[in-house]
């Protein structure tokens, strides 16, 4: 199906959101590990219930067109993800995929809650290589379900949704085929959806079977895509609110962890200077939501850990606070904690007003113009919903974000 037309400036993407996180050529950025080391003390919601997503892609050359589209879409399946009753943590990966030949077999990016530094590094991506047919299928699947950091408890949802448009090469030596694989991810309580790009013959079998052993779904999408995507009246006010919201963050900690923070704070830059509008008010939207929290604070925010009593505030040496902070009567600090908190929530409120004005405004269009019942967007909703029903996430909505 194609990505349908609106008159209201709503704009045809080549989704998949899912792939979204994933592109070609995989430079990671200089202090990836300090970021990845400012994991170990993130922010979760208090039920501890967790959705861990990890994308497999096809980067080869033929995956360029909805690779680039899909960019755009991963806030707003973060969004959904996030839509369940229990609000939970989501965590997303990276396995980009080629063959053998190519610059690279496989690359990854490990599960993590900061979605916009992991983001700001696969806005870079192309997608390159390719050209002979199978892919490096098998050992794409290894790494997704081997090499990331799965959670181990039963309240995470935990899934792989695999994107490509090509059949896995099954005559490698040396090479663990993928039906050893998906036994492995089922005994850890991993699902396996497989989408396939385009209408390859020799695809379709091998994505049905990947799909019927990883106890997932099979979907197809054109090589193009086939989501839409809606450009709102709301967007650069939403755009102004956030970046309003993103200025109340202080930080404090060591050397190590302000260079971790110094990395996400220029992630965010980024984000705010090469994103669309579009793009952006998805991204602003997740944010302001409870499982959009960790992303947006990222670790060692001081007016989240103050006040929520995490952290007492005369315990932190005078070095390790912010700058602005350091030469304040202990009184003044708390006054500009406490000033900083009430602004923030007032941020988040108005926020989240404008954000549901814009999913009302985006659902009138699209069902103007005769629904998205087939767009991928509500498919991996709909995948969603039913498998992470296991894990005790419920959902309310009956559509997905855009």
């Amino acid at each position: 199906m194609k990505a349908k037309t609106f008159n209201s400036k709503i704009i045809p993407l080549a989704l998949l959101g899912a792939t979204a996180i994933g592109i070609a050529s995989f430079p990671l950025v200089q202090n990836a590990q300090a970021l990845q080391t400012a994991q170990t003390t993130a922010i979760l919601p208090a039920q501890g219930h967790r959705i861990e997503v990890v994308f497999v892609l096809d980067t080869t050359s033929s995956m360029s067109g909805l690779i680039q589209a899909a960019k755009e879409k991963i806030w707003s399946i973060a969004t959904t993800m996030g839509s369940a009753q229990q609000n939970p943590d989501i965590r997303m990966g990276l396995v980009a995929f080629r063959d053998r030949g190519d610059a690279y077999i496989t690359r990854s990016y490990d599960l993590s809650n900061d979605l916009d530094s992991m983001y700001a590094s696969l806005m870079d991506f192309r997608a390159e290589g390719g050209g002979d047919g199978p892919e490096s299928v098998n050992q794409a699947l290894y790494d997704a379900v081997h090499d990331m950091s799965w959670s181990n408890d039963d309240k995470t949802y935990k899934v792989i949704f695999l994107v490509g448009d090509a059949p896995p090469h099954m005559d490698y030596a040396n090479d663990v085929k993928y039906p050893e694989t998906l036994a492995i991810a089922r005994h850890k309580g991993i699902v396996v959806n497989a989408i396939q790009s385009g209408q390859h013959q020799h695809t379709r079998p091998a994505w049905q079977q990947i799909a019927a052993l990883g106890q997932g779904e099979y979907f197809q999408v054109e090589d193009t895509g086939n989501s839409v995507a809606v450009a709102t009246p709301f967007d650069a006010e939403l755009s102004a609110l956030a970046a309003e919201l993103e200025a109340t963050r202080l930080y404090f900690g060591d050397a190590a962890a302000k260079k971790a923070q110094r990395a996400k704070l220029d992630a965010n830059a980024r984000l705010r200077k090469e994103l669309s509008s579009e793009a952006l008010a998805r991204r602003d939207t997740f944010n302001a939501t409870a499982s959009g929290k960790a992303n947006l604070l990222g670790d060692s925010e001081l007016v989240e850990a103050v006040t929520s009593g995490r952290v007492e505030l005369d315990e932190i040496e005078a070095k390790d606070l912010p700058a602005s902070l350091q030469a304040l009567a202990p009184a003044a600090q708390r006054e500009v904690i406490d000033t900083t908190a009430k602004r923030r929530d007032e941020l988040q409120q108005q926020i989240r007003q404008l954000s549901d004005s814009r999913s009302r405004y985006i659902k009138q269009k699209v069902e103007a113009a005769g629904g998205a019942d087939d767009s991928l967007d509500e498919k991996i909703y709909s995948a969603v919903k039913e498998q992470a029903a296991s894990s005790g996430l419920t959902y309310d909505s009956d559509s997905a974000s855009y």
